[in-house]
Formats: structure tokens, C-alpha cells, sequence
């Protein structure tokens, strides 16, 4: 049976001031995990035990006897397990009521599309900056905020990225400042195991906040602590509007989107509707979005759906997919084309250079 928000385990939570429906919210929700191992052994039981209603879990490594002084969700009959399926064991005796996933794969560029479908908050605990790169692209093509944290030797930080609203990973490192190398390691370093419990509640913390919407989320800052002196500090960034935007970890190891047979610009949108045979305008963003604005006579399947209700549109018909910028419709393109779309194209620009373009008329966001 699904989570009921009204259960008496919540209680205390319920009473919390500004809390209001945050627990229906929380029971609606759900998160993705990158990484059972150290951090995620902290925020997973924290968001289990909070009353997220569906968790799922990706770790592709299995449960190491060096892995327990600090990955405290395994135990020694854990040895040689799959990390996502012992934590899903114990996340569900925590939280029976809940659905929780495990993923026993890497999060890696060319699965990220399936894997955030649904997805409300996205949450890096995997402490590996390639992973890291390659979630706060995938969270921002998806629009939904990404939570990280990392832990080593005696200190940790935090953060929230989320490009809807202004500021994302590459604001704080625009490309990995090791150059790729894989640098200072638990393995040759060491962790402090409670370094791991206390980052780890922060990004729970952080989490539950951008799902209740109660508090302010760390946008913009990273908050660093060390365990050696017990002192917290916080750094501030923000995005440099004449900096050029990199591309994305997926964007380097996959066909380019912006061929000019699958994009078309706002100008040629434009005559193409006012044609003899206008093209299906397929609208791939959130609802709230689309109540703002819509060009209209679109056909409007949020992206997360469109897996399951893909068949109601013709493979053989001209479409045009479009969504704010373009960054999402590109991706849904994508998989048009991976199911037989052959007719089919994204807006450059997104709805946003089409009202800046091509209809003035249209609202921007």
C-alpha cells in the first residue's frame, strides 16, 4: 500500500512550523540516488524514514568488508552484494510502505534519460567528479534540481544545483579543475565515518527542503565542514552571464543535436505553420509551464510521459518537439528517433526564442 501522509510516524514532522502539506509532498515524490556507498548510507535511511514515497537506488559496485566502518546500510552478510540491492533491502524494512528501486548499473551518459523520468530531485552521493558532471547535466536537461555532497579524509561540502533557477555545478567548476584524474580518493586518503553521517544529513536536509518547500536551498553556496575544529563555513558563486556555457559529459560522447536536419529555427516554425501542411507541435515541458505560455494548436505530453504515451502520436508525420530552451526537446528527439520518429525535429531556442523571434504576442518566462 503507498505511503500515507496521515500516519502517526510522521507526526512530528506534521507539526513542524512551515511545514504545512510537506508530507503529502513527500509521499508523492521521487528521488534518485547516485551511490549506496558512504553518503548515500546516510541520506538514503533519512529519506526513507522522512516519508519519500517512491526512493530508487543506482550503484553498480558490490559491498567491500573496507566499505563497513562507514556504508553503515550493509553489513557483513552483505560481502560481495550488489550495494544498490543490500540498500534496497534495508531501506524497505525501514519503510515498507514505500517503493523502492534498485538499479544495479552505473549512471552513466546514455541512461540518464530513462532513469529521471519521474524523477523530482536528484541526488549525487557517489563522491566521483566524472558522475558528478554527468548528473548536474542530466539534472539540468531534465529541469529538476541535483544535491551533492562530498566527504574525505576529516571535511565535506554541500550543494544544490538547479540551472532553472539560475545556478548550476559548472558555475562552481566549469570543467573538472583535476583534468580527469581521479586525485585524492578514500582509498588513499581515508574517511572519517561520521564526516559521511554528517554530510550525508545535510544533503538530506537539503532535499527535503526543495520537496517541502520549506527553508532557503543551498543555491549558490557550498557549505563546508570540518570535522578537526568542528567549524562550518560557506562559499558563496554565482553564474558569470558572459561565460560560455561547456558541453555536457552526454553531449561529448553522443551525435551532435543541433544538425540542421533535426532543428528547426523560430522563423522557419513560423512559415511552416502559416503552410499548406503545418507540423505537429509537440509541447515536452511541465504544466506549470504550459499554463504560462503554449504556441498554439500544440499537442502538450510532459517529457516524463512520453515513453508511455508515445504511441498516440504518428511516427510518419512532421513534429516538431518543443520546451523552454531547446535543451529538453533535444533530448526527447532523440528518443523520437530511437522509436521510429523520422519526420520529426526540435526548436532551436525553445518556446522562449520562438516569442523573442517569431510571435511577440507570446508571454516569456
Amino acid at each position: 500500500m503507498p505511503l500515507d501522509p496521515a500516519s502517526p510516524r510522521f507526526a512530528r514532522q506534521r507539526i513542524l512550523a512551515g511545514f504545512g502539506d510537506g508530507q503529502v509532498a513527500l509521499a508523492g515524490a521521487h528521488v534518485l540516488v547516485i551511490g549506496a556507498g558512504g553518503l548515500g548510507s546516510a541520506v538514503l535511511p533519512l529519506l526513507a524514514a522522512a516519508g519519500v514515497g517512491i526512493l530508487t537506488v543506482v550503484d553498480d559496485d558490490t559491498v567491500a568488508e573496507s566499505n563497513l566502518h562507514r556504508q553503515t546500510l550493509h553489513t557483513g552478510g552483505d560481502l560481495t552484494r550488489n550495494k544498490a540491492a543490500s540498500a534496497a533491502e534495508a531501506l524497505r524494512s525501514l519503510s515498507p510502505d514505500a517503493e523502492i528501486r534498485a538499479v544495479e548499473t552505473r549512471f552513466e551518459a546514455g541512461k540518464t534519460f530513462d532513469l529521471l523520468l519521474d524523477v523530482d530531485v536528484l541526488v549525487d552521493a557517489t563522491d566521483n567528479p566524472a558522475t558528478r558532471y554527468l548528473a548536474n547535466d542530466a539534472a539540468t536537461i531534465r529541469g529538476i534540481p541535483l544535491v551533492w555532497g562530498s566527504a574525505l579524509a576529516y571535511a565535506g561540502q554541500v550543494g544544490v544545483a538547479w540551472d532553472e533557477k539560475g545556478v548550476d555545478y559548472r558555475d562552481l567548476f566549469p570543467e573538472d579543475p583535476r583534468g580527469g584524474e581521479t586525485g585524492d580518493t578514500c582509498d588513499v586518503v581515508g574517511v572519517l565515518p561520521s564526516v559521511c553521517g554528517v554530510i550525508g544529513a545535510m544533503m538530506a536536509s537539503e532535499v527535503l527542503k526543495l520537496l517541502t518547500g520549506v527553508g532557503e536551498p543551498l543555491l549558490g553556496r557550498v557549505a563546508a565542514y570540518d570535522a578537526l575544529t568542528g567549524r562550518t563555513r560557506e562559499i558563496e558563486y554565482r553564474r558569470d552571464p558572459e561565460a560560455p556555457r561547456p558541453g555536457s559529459l552526454e553531449e561529448r560522447t553522443a551525435p551532435p543535436v543541433e544538425a540542421p536536419t533535426r532543428t528547426i529555427t523560430p522563423e522557419e516554425l513560423r512559415d511552416a505553420l502559416a503552410g499548406p501542411t503545418p507540423p505537429v507541435l509537440l509541447d515536452i515541458r511541465e504544466p506549470w509551464e504550459a499554463e504560462l505560455v503554449q504556441i498554439p494548436g500544440s499537442v502538450f505530453i510532459p517529457m516524463s510521459h512520453i515513453p508511455e504515451r508515445v504511441g498516440e502520436l504518428d511516427s510518419d508525420v512532421e513534429t516538431v518537439v518543443y520546451c523552454h530552451h531547446g535543451v529538453r526537446s533535444a533530448r526527447v528527439l532523440e528518443y523520437l528517433e530511437q522509436v521510429g520518429f523520422t519526420e520529426a525535429r526540435h526548436l532551436s531556442g525553445g518556446v522562449d526564442a520562438y516569442a523573442a523571434k517569431a510571435d511577440a504576442s507570446l508571454a516569456r518566462y
